[in-house]
């Protein structure tokens, strides 16, 4: 099938690449001209493992491309796909429609036959009734259908995901639509991957639905690290424990200084907005969204702590800066909470991360960016940890203690056990572990 991807973001670039390995003729459509340029030499502008290869091979094949010209890729597509953002607007929280609304229009301009216009851009209900209706207007006589296909990637594993998904979501209101989106997603079918069709509303408030739902159990599991750590409890084991019940499962039960990234901070927000506008208020997603926010505050005060109350002087290494591990995205990461704290207290913040630097050196001033943990740590008075990237797994803790003055560690992702830390000299904290 011919398929055309608007947008070249993190969403778009995966979705693209994945659907041309598939076997589709994919052209992505970006309107930065020295982004597409780049892209057409096969420079990959975000990192995720694996891309880069997925994306050299199907180019080689003639199967992906990339253009600045929106109105040739729509008129000879079969499905356009809006793949644009939907940041949080700023002032109300509801999600900034903008590049949307936008993209309809051009591609109302451009549509040449049967067409299915897929937005699969995080947006709220309602938003793709309002698409039908700008393309309609537009283009009253266009033959086309409007569905909801919205995309479930962790970044870091996107292509994992994307090609063995638990599901596919697809809201459409028409047989023609509907086969064309079934036979997108054709390949699937042979590793037996569901494919759910549902209506327009149900198909984007599941997205929504389920992003909230897992930002809420890292906060339940944060709120009971708590309490583990002034009752005596280890919050491995109460979340072992949760975990190992079927009916909730172990995924995201892992405690931390709070979650960030491009999806669950403005999925959360725009959520609440849904329900406030419906008069249907959301009131966990809200008390989430306040409870995360107060999390990575409180990460700045378990340093200040280790420190004996004030970092002012001191030398702290950070390692691991992007909101996760194997991605370089730094969108709403607890280090751009944790870092500036410190560097506001009076601290020299030596940092190290695989892959933050890219966006991180413009987003954390006055910190330093160090290639090796061992270097950012030589006369350190604390290590703090905040992205658990295997880099920093396996660390020598005997050498890494001895290169520091003060051997002190924040483990705020709990990768190594308190009697190991302990036992290389190290005054160790970590998160709902007394």
């Amino acid at each position: 099938m011919q398929i055309s991807m608007i947008g070249t973001g993190y969403v778009g670039l995966v979705s693209g690449v994945c659907f041309s390995d598939f076997g589709h003729d994919v052209t992505c459509v970006d309107n930065q001209p020295d982004k597409v340029e780049k892209l057409k030499r096969g420079e990959v502008p975000i990192y995720e493992p694996g891309l880069d290869e997925m994306m050299a091979r199907n180019m080689a094949a003639d199967r992906l491309a990339f253009t600045g010209d929106l109105g040739a890729a729509v008129a000879a597509s079969d499905a356009v796909f809006i793949a644009v953002g939907t940041p949080t607007r700023r002032g109300d929280g509801h999600a900034d429609l903008t590049y949307v609304y936008e993209a309809a229009r051009q591609i109302a301009a451009n549509l040449r036959g049967y067409t299915v216009v897929v937005t699969k851009s995080t947006v709220p209900v309602g938003t793709n009734q309002e698409v039908e209706r700008i393309i309609r207007e537009a283009a009253p006589e266009a033959d086309f259908d409007v569905a909801s296909n919205p995309e479930f990637l962790r970044e870091g594993a996107a292509i994992e995901d994307f090609m063995r998904p638990d599901r596919v979501v697809v809201g459409c209101t028409s047989d023609r639509a509907r086969d064309v989106m079934h036979n997108i997603y054709r390949p699937l079918s042979l590793r037996e991957a569901p494919i759910q069709f549902t209506d327009l509303e149900s198909a984007e408030l599941i997205k929504y639905a389920a992003n909230a739902f897992l930002a809420t159990k890292i906060t339940f599991i944060n709120e009971m690290a708590d309490l583990c750590e002034v009752t005596g409890a280890n919050i491995k084991d109460v979340a072992r424990g949760m975990g190992l019940d079927n009916r909730i499962g172990s995924k995201f039960l892992h405690a931390g200084p709070g979650y960030g990234g491009s999806c669950f901070p403005k999925d959360t927000s725009a959520l609440a907005r849904i329900g406030q506008d419906h008069a249907r208020p959301v009131q966990i997603v809200e008390t989430v969204i306040r409870v995360n926010d107060n999390r990575k505050r409180a990460m700045v005060d378990k340093i200040l702590d280790l420190c004996g109350g004030s970092v002012n002087g001191k030398r702290i290494a950070v390692f691991g800066v992007t909101f996760k591990p194997n991605t370089d995205d730094m969108r709403d990461a607890p280090s751009l909470v944790v870092v500036p704290a410190l560097v506001g207290g009076g601290a020299e913040v030596r940092i190290v991360d695989p892959q933050g630097q890219k966006e991180g050196a413009a987003l954390l001033p006055g910190a330093s960016w160090h290639e090796d943990a061992y270097e950012a740590a030589e006369g350190a008075d604390a290590v703090v940890i905040l992205t658990e990237w295997n880099a920093f797994r396996a660390l020598d803790l005997q050498r890494l203690g001895d290169a520091m003055a003060v051997p002190a560690m924040a483990d705020l992702r709990n990768i190594y056990a308190p009697d190991d830390a302990r036992g290389a000299g190290f005054t160790y904290i970590s998160i709902g572990r007394s």
